[in-house]
């Protein structure tokens, strides 16, 4: 099979587009032609500085297509059967390999490509607000980087709840777009102070919850943002920023922060079930993956550029 693959971390220009040993079935995995592939925020930090499971290495965490072999002991599953399917690596290929138990049924109306972009970012994003940020209706939050797959998908999510939303972007043009998602208050972080900003849109109370996939200088300003009791749900490291922050300032006002990795709960029946719940709801309307651009999967170095630039709204695909 064809993949983008790459040798050695570093920049984009690491991939090379080659041919690869077609992955085995294991007995509790699931085959899959891969017909859409959603580059994760965490597919770009691992091509510049993850491991490398092997050599050459596939990265990739989501991608979505048709089950072409199932293994002895999946009963759940059968060829032919369209799935979206999450693992830690093997996603920039035409075909992959994955547990079972990480692969969720597309319902005939959903398009592939919106399938393959759904179980990570929304996944996260519901348990950022509601399974660790306990996000109530009336509430406000403050969604870091708005413009993000897991930003996206928590606007919709906490307007859906009855929550006020505040999201940042770097840029008004990006802002304007995410009015459509439910956004209430937009904040450009690189022209206004995201702390006064807050402050004042919430007549200096603070936001009670607080979604940040980016981390660095970026999660103080979260933490400086909050409310009385408020709450953080760090959920990544998008600016690849030094993690250094004084939380001295949570003591006073009862404050806490929780991280969120979804891969730590991925297999466990709550979150299979939660995230076939937001596939489903992907597929009946209620919920929206916006997607920005597709590329071939040999132009795997110019997405991972292009997602780097910070121009997109949405996702990126790469399409084998």
């Amino acid at each position: 099979m064809k993949a983008a693959v790459y040798y050695e971390n570093g920049p984009p220009s690491v991939f090379r587009y080659e041919d690869v040993p077609d992955p085995e079935c294991g007995p509790h995995e699931v085959l899959i032609k891969v017909e859409a592939v959603s580059i994760e925020g965490g597919d770009t930090l691992n091509r510049a500085g993850g491991a490398l499971a092997s050599k050459p290495h596939i990265v990739g965490y989501q991608a979505a297509g048709t089950i072409v072999e199932v293994g002895a002991e999946v009963k759940n599953l059968k060829p032919g059967q369209k799935v979206t399917t999450v693992n830690a690596y093997g996603s920039h290929a035409e075909y992959r390999a994955v547990p079972a138990l990480t692969a969720w049924p597309v319902p005939d109306n959903l398009d592939i490509r919106e399938a393959a972009a759904i179980p990570v970012p929304f996944g996260t994003a519901d348990d950022c607000l509601f399974e660790f940020g306990r996000l109530k209706a009336g509430e406000t939050v403050l969604v870091q980087a708005g413009a993000g797959a897991v930003g996206l998908a928590a606007i919709q999510l906490a307007k859906r709840a009855g929550a006020r939303v505040i999201a940042t972007a770097s840029s008004d043009e990006r802002l304007a777009r995410l009015k459509e998602l439910g956004l209430d208050h937009g904040i450009n972080y690189r022209t206004q102070d995201l702390v006064a900003e807050v402050r004042r849109l919430t007549d200096n109370k603070g936001v009670n919850l607080v979604v940040d996939p980016v981390g660095g200088s970026t999660l103080q300003k979260s933490i400086l943002s909050l409310a009385y009791r408020g709450r953080v749900s760090f959920v990544g490291r998008a600016g690849r920023e030094p993690m250094t922050v004084d939380v001295q300032t949570m003591m006073g006002g009862n404050q806490s922060m929780s991280g969120v990795f979804l891969g730590a709960e991925i297999g466990t029946e709550r979150v299979r079930a939660n995230i076939q719940r937001l596939i489903d709801d992907v597929a009946a309307g209620s919920l929206k993956v916006v997607l920005d651009r597709t590329f071939p999967l040999r132009e795997a170095a110019a997405a991972h550029e292009y997602i780097e630039s910070r121009k997109a709204v949405g996702r990126v695909l790469l399409i084998p």
